[in-house]
């Protein structure tokens, strides 16, 4: 019979190769089965049921009020007002939508979100992710894999087999690998579930408006204009401001544009109505609807602001606290200041061409009340064309700054408004204040005078006794035509 010669070094051999083989194919079963449980992760994390911004959207909210002594939860204003805009996002949600991707523009507290989450609460979130953007893209990082329920390799054994940190290349590279995966992910279940996955992006505004921010912009943009060509994901930017919308409009061969607005005045009155009389038990009455006429004719259809004037008892009061106080932030903002110093030439530069712009709005709420005098039509917020704003501030780049600010907001068609009618009635009471016309002048003409004292060269003389007499010539002498 056959027998292997045994020697003690063989015998340390052979276990040593059978211990590398089999940690090897221990690591490789380990690595294929490491990346299998990733792409099940970020499949589980568009199954129906839990959604981490979903959840935190429905915890109910309770607060007292010292008004009417109990305790009132707060629903969303869908549960008493459905927008004509709901039916189109939930198509885009539903993954109904297919072949385009979207950005989703409004003023702050218009109710971008809100129609997002109502959407994604009809089909308990089925399909669809959604997510906040961040400056620190380190910090969007985290919650992109929030969101996909991937840990960007964080989580594995085989760090004795890596030589680098998976983190180490940048949080860009790392969003590229969680895009990637998702792609995998959607691919195969696109053909279980015959219609798209659906990724938000909501306030993408909050990306610095600087290299790293639009990059960030474009690297997603890319993969939306490939998704969206497949039908395989559908994503969704939604913005408060205007630059994200002209980065995104350079590259965006498939992208649809979906404007959100505030409530006209008779939707914002009736939705009021239903509240209040959900909520206290007060009927509509004539005196009460007038009521509404009034608080909503000063703080228009934002939803955010009707919120914090539904819970009081005495609805008028409580709009015109709401016009004060927008009024103290303007001026603390943007407040006017004569005799200025020069240290604070550049703010009061800024300042100054803001309140010709916010002048010209008022005035021409004015025309359009001396026009609609005596009638119960709503009136619109002004707008006035963007080219013209260049041209009233003099100083184009100022438009920026009050569109983060959510002092005006730009819309697709490059039209300009004040943000809300809060902040037109609260502007309109600064300009109607007595002097305001002299103080803007003045502050004006304060600036141009600074930038003159800039401008001006200053000859300095040494050495110059008290009776000493300095003749100084200045002698202009035409050149000579050649």
């Amino acid at each position: 019979m056959f027998s292997f010669p045994t020697s003690p070094l063989f015998d340390s051999a052979l276990t040593t190769l059978v211990g590398i083989g089999i940690l090897f194919l221990g690591g490789v079963a380990y690595v294929e089965w490491y990346k299998k449980r990733v792409l099940d992760k970020i499949e589980l994390a568009f199954a129906k049921g839990y959604d981490p911004a979903l959840e935190l959207a429905d915890l109910p909210h309770r607060v007292k009020n010292e008004h009417w002594d109990k305790d009132i939860p707060l629903r969303a204003w869908t549960s008493h007002l459905r927008r004509e805009d709901q039916d189109v996002i939930d198509a885009i949600v539903k993954g109904e939508a297919v072949g385009n991707y979207y950005c989703l523009m409004g003023p702050k507290g218009a109710g971008k979100s809100t129609l997002i989450f109502d959407a994604m609460r009809t089909i308990q979130a089925e399909g669809v992710a959604v997510l906040e953007a961040h400056p620190d893209l380190e910090v969007f990082r985290l919650r992109l894999g929030k969101a996909l329920n991937f840990e960007f390799n964080e989580d594995t054994q085989t760090g004795l087999f890596q030589r680098r940190d998976p983190r180490e290349a940048g949080p860009e590279l790392d969003i590229e690998r969680a895009l990637n995966k998702l792609e995998k992910v959607a691919l195969r279940a696109a053909r279980k579930r015959g219609k798209p996955y659906v990724l938000i992006f909501n306030n993408v505004h909050h990306f610095k408006n600087d290299d790293a921010g639009r990059n960030m912009i474009l690297q997603l943009q890319q993969r939306a204009e490939t998704w969206s060509a497949s039908g395989i994901v559908t994503v969704v930017f939604a913005t408060d401001d205007f630059w994200p919308f002209l980065e995104l409009r350079r590259a965006g061969s498939r992208m649809r544009i979906l404007s959100i607005r505030d409530l006209d005045r008779a939707q914002a009155c009736h939705a009021l109505a239903l509240f209040r009389h959900d909520r206290h038990g007060q009927s509509a009455t004539q005196e009460a609807i007038e009521q509404y006429h009034n608080a909503v004719s000063l703080i228009g259809g934002r939803l955010s602001v009707l919120t914090r004037i539904a819970l009081d008892k005495d609805v008028d009061a409580s709009a015109r606290k709401l016009v004060q106080a927008e009024k103290a932030w303007l001026q603390s903002l943007i407040g006017l200041i004569p005799d200025l110093d020069d240290d604070v030439m550049d703010e009061q530069k800024w300042s100054s061409c803001s309140w010709l712009l916010l002048k010209e709005f008022v005035e021409q709420h004015r025309e359009q009340e001396r026009l609609h005098e005596g009638s119960r039509d709503p009136i619109d917020l002004p707008k006035i064309p963007y080219w013209r704003c260049r041209q009233i501030m003099t100083r184009p780049d100022f438009l920026e700054d009050l569109d983060r600010a959510n002092i005006i907001s730009i819309d697709v068609n490059l039209d300009v408004r004040p943000d809300s009618m809060l902040i037109l009635h609260a502007a309109r009471e600064v300009v109607e204040e007595e002097k305001f016309d002299d103080m803007l002048d003045n502050v004006r003409a304060r600036v141009d005078e600074i930038e003159g004292l800039h401008r001006t060269r200053e000859l300095t003389f040494k050495n110059l006794n008290e009776d000493d007499v300095l003749h100084l010539v200045v002698d202009k002498k035409e050149r000579k035509k050649s």
